[in-house]
């Protein structure tokens, strides 16, 4: 058995996980709130890769920051966050609010137009080319935890660290403020949440800005381990997400940690291996075959999830 290769591709596993983890997270709060698939997250992940790098740029490049490299990877995710946060609220507001009481098909078409309006939007301004992180000089590739057969890059600390941070916050404020009990109460019923005096309005508005800001923070985070970004990223990370969500028990949030967490682990391994079969050539598509027959697995023996639980009937 080949330990080396195992222990790298474990590490792969939870790099990935930790960015689908926070695209999942961000399904489960929006559907635990509204019972509304937000099938435009994904492009909110893909909007806060592109300020990032925007915020990289203005910053002097990856080759000659003006500023503290960490300080660096701190605005851009800060800015990331911030942006996609307000785009989330925007989204809400104009796309989902309107059809709040509409048949569960409208807001669902709805997402899927804002879903493509965002990408075409970013086509036109920033054109079809990929853009680049310049990863590589941001940070010394030899940096980072070298012992035995672990070999982590700097980047791959960051990226699981920053975004353990913040499932562990998302955790708290869910489970000890204030806000996240008129979050839960919302989530239970919404009706009887506003006779207990709650602003449902408020709350909703609340949970879309720190989904989206999650999916931003996951955009730029994708953007530094992988390299370059394009307008069409969002729908892989929003499948892959979406499929997390599921696994894990959409909105559930520890099931949307773990779900991500196994989709990585699935992801990674599954093009290791499978590219040993193959030679190389078709690791990366057959492991989207594995990922999807994970959901599919799911959808049919347990469609409630790891952690979800099944929906109460009542006459």
């Amino acid at each position: 058995m080949d330990w080396d290769k195992i222990v790298q591709l474990l590490v792969n596993g939870l790099t990935l996980g930790s960015v689908y983890a926070l695209v999942a997270l961000g399904f489960s709060m929006v559907y635990g709130i509204l019972k509304l698939l937000n099938l435009a997250h994904g492009d909110v992940l893909m909007v806060g890769a592109f300020i990032g790098w925007g915020v990289l740029g203005w910053l002097g490049g990856a080759q000659d920051p003006s500023v503290a490299v960490w300080i660096l990877l701190t605005l851009m995710v800060l800015a990331a966050m911030a942006g996609c946060g307000f785009l989330g609220v925007a989204i809400e507001r104009f796309a989902y609010r309107p059809l709040r009481r509409a048949p569960r098909i409208a807001p669902l078409i709805s997402a899927l137009g804002v879903s493509f309006f965002i990408q075409n939007s970013v086509l036109l301004l920033f054109g079809a080319n990929f853009r680049s992180y310049e990863s590589f000089d941001l940070v010394d590739v030899e940096v980072g935890i070298h012992w035995g057969p672990l070999n982590v890059w700097i980047l791959r600390i960051v990226v699981m660290a920053s975004a353990l941070a913040m499932m562990l916050g998302l955790w708290i404020l869910v489970t000890r403020t204030k806000l996240g009990r008129a979050m839960r109460a919302t989530a239970f019923d919404r009706e009887a949440a506003a006779m207990m005096g709650i602003d449902v309005d408020r709350v909703i508005v609340k949970t879309f800005f720190i989904g989206s800001a999650l999916a931003g923070a996951a955009g730029v985070l994708v953007g530094l381990v992988f390299g370059s970004i394009n307008h069409f990223m969002g729908f892989g990370y929003g499948l892959k997400g979406f499929t997390a969500a599921v696994v894990g028990g959409i909105g559930s949030i520890p099931g949307a940690m773990f779900g991500g967490i196994l989709i990585g682990l699935a992801e990674a391994f599954s093009v290791g291996y499978i590219e040993d079969v193959t030679f190389g050539r078709l690791g990366s598509a057959f492991s989207d075959l594995v990922v999807f027959l994970i959901l599919i697995g799911f959808m049919l023996l347990r469609p409630q999830g790891i952690f979800g639980k099944k929906d109460v009937k009542k006459v």
